[in-house]
């Protein structure tokens, strides 16, 4: 069945492009599409229109490009549907780069239209005209350019639409969720009326309806070859792109049920408990790997389920054990080590049916064991250390703010020290969902991240972010208070890049060069950028009082600020003591 070719009402240009941007429409919520966030200008106008007209399509009005691409990032992650961002020409279009990298590199679909001035105004100097074509480059998945819609073209329309979100799904030719590209140009006039669509499929079905590939094993032979003769087994979880409802959970329940030890990254901390409660989580990992390692805790074998953590010490660990590694992972190649002696392209679960097929119910091996007294008195020696620090810590920060969500909530962490603390420090618990943007590891977005999160959720969130990295989003606070989210952001106040403390530049060249180039010091009142948008402020004076503030804000919705001061060189001593404390309470 083909579209029909009567153009019904449709009697100029400007009635031509809208009844095109229409049919896109409706194609995208036929295919699921539920959101798409809008950049203010003018070239996008018969896209906006037919945005805000639809029916079932929420809009969300964000003044910034930049903070708007991660917004529908965060959409995007949040639902495991594609949202809309949608950007005028020129400048404009390319603020969307950052975030489109991301969800290349984490694997979240993503639906990029920008709006483009027609082929006559290229390379002549017409005003807010770039070459857009492939802008992003190999980020995304699939780029389309149709020129100045025309009628006769009609009958490619729906095509286009339905094709655009399948690409975005995995479901077309990259075989792998991520950003697609859309490129419209508009003549002016740039508002018209739209007229008979052209018909779609019965029962609003998609134009193209749409199988995942079948990348899953059908036999799982090497993986029981590598693990099958290992007494000493570890499992280390990560978060598996486009993936994210079974990541915790599955893991824990392959490690209860063979019996064997679980290393957890953050993303997955916050949901790590097997339904019987029988696997062993050791999530203290990083500060036990730091002081001399005993024998009996180094693995014959290493089953790593998803993304990397991101302690490099615990990397390079495991890579230094000489034991043999498997790697499984729903699609593309992560292996940043390459120590993979097998690369499984598939799921958690189903790496948990073909291991347990006949391991079930075997019980903790003495290794296991030999885990499990290590974490309890690394997690001992952490409260010992952290207790003693009346005042609001780093590692104090985010062990009590994942302590502190209910089952349900959701931790936005960024990246840099706020998911190192995390994952070296969070207590792991099961029932929080952990989101943060480790597709490139950068800090950028973090705020409008959590605020598509939130959105597209609409569960009560927390972003645990630090100074740095809230100033580099701080147009993701634009227009917060009156979204109409449960949004917590705890911010991690230390006066600059905290990280950069922990490197070797802090000691040479160290002193005065290196707060100028690396500690970078900002003074920026974080309470009074906050009121500028409107937000509240909390600030805790002691460690007992985090998870309080953090809670009560929680309890109260809507979106404020919980402000912690911490100092960057404490802040490496306390890092020191509690790695002291740990190695001597492992001998």
């Amino acid at each position: 069945m083909a579209p029909d070719d009567s153009d019904g009402s449709i009697t100029g240009p400007g009635d031509v492009a809208a009844t095109f941007c229409a049919t896109l429409v409706d194609e995208w919520v036929r295919s699921g599409v539920t959101d798409a966030v809008v950049c203010p200008g003018s070239r996008s106008t018969p896209m906006a229109l037919a945005l805000h007209e639809a029916p079932g399509v929420r809009i969300h009005v964000h003044h910034d490009e930049r903070s708007g691409g991660f917004s529908a990032l965060g959409l995007g992650l949040g639902s495991a549907r594609p949202a809309v961002v949608l950007t005028t020409s020129g400048t404009a279009a390319a603020e969307l780069h950052p975030a489109v990298v991301e969800a290349h590199h984490a694997s979240v679909p993503l639906l990029v239209v920008t709006s483009d001035r027609p082929p006559e105004m290229a390379d002549v100097g017409a005003p807010q005209t770039i070459d857009q074509i492939h802008l992003y480059g190999r980020a995304a998945r699939w780029f389309h350019a149709p020129g100045v819609p025309d009628l006769a073209a009609r009958s490619s329309w729906r095509s286009l639409g339905s094709r655009s979100v399948a690409e975005a799904l995995g479901r077309g030719v990259a075989g792998r969720p991520g950003p697609v590209h859309l490129d419209l140009a508009f003549r002016e006039p740039l508002v018209g009326r739209p007229g008979d669509l052209p018909e779609g499929r019965a029962g609003g079905r998609p134009w193209h309806q749409t199988v995942a590939s079948g990348r899953e094993p059908d036999r799982w032979d090497l993986l029981l070859e590598v693990v099958g003769d290992a007494e000493r087994v570890l499992v280390v979880a990560g978060e598996e792109p486009s993936r994210r409802e079974q990541d915790g959970s599955v893991a824990a329940r392959m490690a209860a049920a063979c019996g064997w030890p679980l290393l957890t990254d953050a993303r997955v901390r916050g949901d790590v408990s097997a339904p019987d409660g029988g696997a062993v989580v050791v999530g203290a990992v990083d500060a036990i790997l730091r002081g001399p390692v005993p024998d009996d805790l180094v693995p014959d074998a290493v089953i790593h389920l998803g993304d990397p953590p991101a302690s490099r010490v615990v990397g390079e660990w495991l890579v230094g054990t000489g034991a043999r590694h498997v790697r499984v992972q729903g699609h593309g190649w992560t292996d940043p080590s390459r120590s993979a002696d097998v690369v499984v392209h598939g799921t958690s679960p189903r790496a948990l049916e073909a291991l347990t097929a006949d391991r079930s119910d075997r019980g903790p091996s003495p290794f296991t064991t030999r885990w499990a007294d290590a974490e309890a008195r690394a997690q001992r020696a952490i409260d010992a250390v952290l207790g003693a620090h009346g005042e609001p810590t780093e590692p104090g920060v985010a062990r009590s703010v994942l302590a502190a969500l209910a089952e349900g909530e959701i931790l936005v962490v960024s990246s840099s020290m706020p998911i190192r603390d995390l994952e070296w420090y969070g207590r792991p618990r099961c029932g929080v969902e952990v989101v943060a943007n480790r597709g490139a590891n950068g800090i950028d977005g973090v705020v409008s991240t959590a605020v598509g999160v939130a959105l597209a959720t609409r569960r009560p969130t927390v972003c645990l972010v630090g100074d740095v990295a809230l100033l580099h989003d701080t147009n993701g606070l634009l227009g917060l208070v009156g979204r109409g989210v449960n949004l917590t952001i705890v911010v991690v106040d230390n006066d600059g890049g905290g990280i950069f403390s922990f490197l070797p530049q802090a000691d040479d060249p160290g002193g005065a060069v290196f707060e100028t180039l690396f500690g970078t010091p900002h003074g920026v009142d974080l309470r009074a950028l906050a009121a500028a948008h409107g937000l509240p402020t909390i600030e805790p004076a002691t460690a007992d009082e985090v998870a309080a503030a953090v809670r009560a804000s929680l309890d109260a919705g809507g979106a404020r600020l919980v402000k912690v001061s911490t100092d960057r060189a404490a802040n490496v001593v306390l890092h020191q003591e509690i790695h002291a404390a740990v190695a001597a309470a492992a001998r």
